[in-house]
């Protein structure tokens, strides 16, 4: 399979990180300039990604030549719609009415994965013991508008990305507390993914099962009502809520550690991490992680981390376009040349 180190990109260079809300963006002018970052957009404000990037690529007076974006969803054919967003990327249209001369699409978790190849120490917040063993494989997983997960492996001296969809892998119930709470989830479609839960709109989704479960009516209105109330302990259905979610994303967390046998450690990603690491922070997130009997010794040895660079999948497109041959990144498929 071809990978993307076999060949260079042309700069100026934009890179991007496209979301089921916003979209950044970011402009390369060489190899090893520092990425300027464009202003970032709301998804929903455009009818396309063409029509996004010509209303903030007039503001700048360098045009890229190629492209290297990030999307949230599978990479499949000529036209790539979002999982969580009404756009659909049509790269062969972009070739066309934004002059460039070369697009790769990755998925969005993808480029977080590219990011902790080698993660600057002021970019992370250790939760919990573990250490990071060198060149060992790692994990991405973050919840935001969707759930994104992907794998990081190192083999024959380079990093080599692993895509998936693991948010819409099924969770089930493990306590007696879960028992009483799993009926009044809402599946998709019959089942309920771990997606349901572990998203924005997933802590409404455990909120309102909490409430119910309890007989009381939810009197939050939204994620960040829940959120807000829940770190100041103003609302105990919020309180229960948050630290079930961080429960849950430790399970799902340490399932991924075990699948990756990740002892280069498990990075937190995604807009709410940062939102919520208070509440990470407390002992449920990480009793969670290592509780994976008979196992339970060896998911102590693995750290985990929440990202704090505010750009991170930028930070991980920036590393692999300035230095491709050091990143394993399949291009089969997902690269369009003029």
């Amino acid at each position: 399979m071809p990978i993307a180190s076999d060949q260079t990109f042309p700069f100026p260079l934009l890179i991007g990180d496209i979301g089921g809300t916003n979209a950044r963006f970011a402009l390369l002018d060489d190899a090893k300039s520092e990425p300027r970052q464009l202003p970032p957009v709301k998804t929903a404000d455009f009818e396309t990604i063409e029509a996004a990037l010509k209303s903030i690529l007039g503001l700048n007076a360098a045009r890229p030549r190629s492209a290297i974006l990030a999307l949230a969803g599978p990479i499949q054919g000529d036209e790539v719609p979002l999982t969580n967003a009404d756009w659909v990327i049509r790269p062969k249209d972009m070739l066309a009415s934004l002059g460039l001369s070369d697009v790769l699409l990755i998925n969005d978790f993808e480029a977080q994965a590219l990011a902790v190849a080698a993660p600057a120490d002021e970019d992370l917040v250790q939760i919990g013991g573990g250490e990071i063993l060198p060149h060992s494989s790692r994990v991405v997983l973050g919840p935001g508008t969707g759930l994104g997960v992907a794998g990081m492996v190192f083999a024959q001296g380079i990093w080599i990305p692993v895509p998936g969809e693991g948010g819409h892998v099924d969770i089930g119930p493990s306590t007696e507390r879960d028992f009483q709470i799993w009926p009044f989830l809402e599946p998709i479609e019959g089942r309920m993914a771990r997606e349901q839960i572990l998203c924005g709109r997933g802590i409404m989704n455990l909120y309102r099962a909490v409430c119910a479960a309890d007989g009381i009516d939810p009197a939050l209105k939204d994620q960040a009502e829940v959120t807000t109330a829940a770190l100041s302990g103003a609302d105990a259905a919020a309180v229960e809520t948050l630290s079930l979610f961080s429960t849950y994303l430790g399970r799902v967390a340490g399932d991924m550690a075990l699948i990756f046998m990740a002892r280069g450690g498990v990075f937190l990603g995604g807009g709410i991490t940062q939102k919520i690491l208070p509440a990470l922070m407390k002992p449920e997130f990480r009793a969670a992680f290592e509780d994976k009997a008979p196992h339970s010794a060896l998911m102590r040895t693995i750290a985990t981390f929440a990202v704090v660079h505010p750009m991170a999948a930028l930070a991980g497109l920036a590393a692999f376009a300035r230095r491709p041959g050091t990143f394993g990144v399949a291009t089969e498929g997902r690269r369009w040349r003029s």
